[in-house]
């Protein structure tokens, strides 16, 4: 896994334009629908194209991001096999109907002299054998990944959902006696480095417009609260004196609550980022920490020992009406909230093995996601709500994970190094 240096403002030039010459159709998904069949034949291409990485990085991208997505179930390639070649110009929906594709998809994509990708793709409904939309995007051939990455997000879009594939992950990367901040695509690609101390950085958390990122330092030998603009490059000191750590946003932007002992014991705080007033939230003898704001900004899930062991507790955001969630074992922590509220992820321990739970506040359910030898931790959730990735050390130092919200669908993220802590980016507003 290659690292890069973050470079800030950060400037994306991808154009993402609808084709005009058809009328687009929207189709959206009900609640308990089965994956659709997706087919993708190959792209046409230009001569400057064929044969290219970026072609191939296109292609595979797309296809593993809608695979990937629980919305798409892709037709399979030996299939179309049985079936007279693509003509994009022809479109014979009856041969692609026979092998149970519902939706397929035309590319083309042309690799310009200025080393720029332009890309197109035209969505069709098969049984309709009707046109439901298209997009065109351009830019240079080394965002590939995320020309397609783009393109997946329009699909998820265009049939009712939240985009997923342009978001990113940010998680503490360890290598040697380095410790820091890095952000990444949801695939694990691109790892980028965005704090350069010698000190360690850890506990990222994402702003509820994804343009910040706090997160707790030592550099200057305590735990401090410090906030990092990804556009200008700045870094602010949020909170000093004890230990200041664990913060979450709320869904609006402008608080956030984090942990702190700056009064003796670890306490849970609110703090105003406009003005700079806090308010203390917790008030008892034991541990409170691990606070997590749930997506309607009215209530906080937090990780408690009042009761003797650590539980999860959920309180109103300015601290009252105080409830325990977790009512059996010894031992749960890090709460996360789903982005619909319906569901908390937690670590739990039992007979000393560490693992993910999902508890549904609705019908108080509790659905087990891991199963495996080891840690695993720091659950957090995919910003459509179908996906999750949490920190393990299975193979024998910690990695990330992406996990399904059924358990399904276990895959490693990171193989360099050790990884830790991860952070999904919040649902776009």
């Amino acid at each position: 896994m290659t690292m890069r240096r973050a470079t800030f403002p950060i400037a994306v030039l991808l154009l993402a334009l609808a084709l005009p010459a058809q009328e687009e159709i929207t189709i959206r998904i009900r609640e308990g629908m089965p994956m659709i069949p997706v087919a993708l034949p190959a792209f046409q291409l230009d001569a400057a194209a064929r044969g290219s990485a970026e072609a191939a990085a296109v292609y595979e991208t797309l296809w593993q991001d809608l695979e990937f997505s629980r919305i798409f179930k892709m037709v399979p390639r030996e299939h179309y096999a049985y079936i007279p070649a693509f003509k994009p110009d022809a479109i014979r929906f009856k041969d692609w109907a026979s092998i149970q594709a519902n939706i397929l998809i035309s590319g083309q994509l042309e690799l310009a002299a200025d080393d720029r990708l332009i890309f197109s793709f035209k969505v069709y409904e098969v049984a309709g054998e009707r046109f439901i939309f298209g997009r065109n995007f351009g830019g240079k051939k080394d965002l590939a990944r995320l020309i397609a990455h783009r393109a997946a997000d329009e699909m998820l879009k265009h049939f009712g959902e939240k985009p997923l594939f342009t978001s990113k992950i940010a998680y503490v990367h360890e290598s040697g006696s380095d410790r820091d901040i890095y952000l990444m695509d949801y695939d694990g690609q691109r790892p980028t480095r965005i704090t350069f101390s010698s000190a360690l950085d850890m506990l990222p958390s994402w702003s509820a417009d994804n343009e910040k990122i706090l997160y707790t330092s030592y550099r200057n030998l305590s735990p401090e609260l410090f906030m990092f603009d990804l556009y200008s490059g700045r870094t602010q000191l949020v909170s000093s004196g004890g230990s200041n750590y664990a913060a979450d946003w709320s869904p609006a932007g402008d608080r956030i609550v984090y942990t702190s002992s700056k009064h003796g014991n670890s306490e849970i705080y609110l703090r105003d980022m406009k003005t700079g007033q806090e308010k203390r939230l917790t008030f008892n003898p034991a541990i409170d920490t691990s606070p997590c704001w749930s997506p309607s900004g009215r209530e906080i899930a937090f990780t408690s020992q009042r009761g003797g062991t650590p539980q999860i507790y959920i309180m109103d955001a300015e601290g009252s009406n105080v409830r325990r969630i977790t009512l059996e074992g010894s031992y749960h922590d890090s709460p996360a909230w789903s982005p619909d509220g319906m569901r908390l992820a937690f670590v739990s321990r039992i007979e000393n093995r560490f693992d993910i739970y999902v508890y549904n506040l609705k019908n108080n359910e509790i659905r087990k996601l891991t199963e495996n030898a080891g840690r695993n931790e720091n659950p957090s959730w995919s910003p459509d709500g179908r996906h999750l990735v949490f920190s393990s050390n299975r193979s024998g130092r910690y990695q990330l994970y992406l996990v399904d919200y059924d358990g399904r669908n276990v895959r490693p993220l990171t193989r360099d190094g050790e990884n830790k802590m991860p952070k999904w980016q919040k649902p776009s507003r």
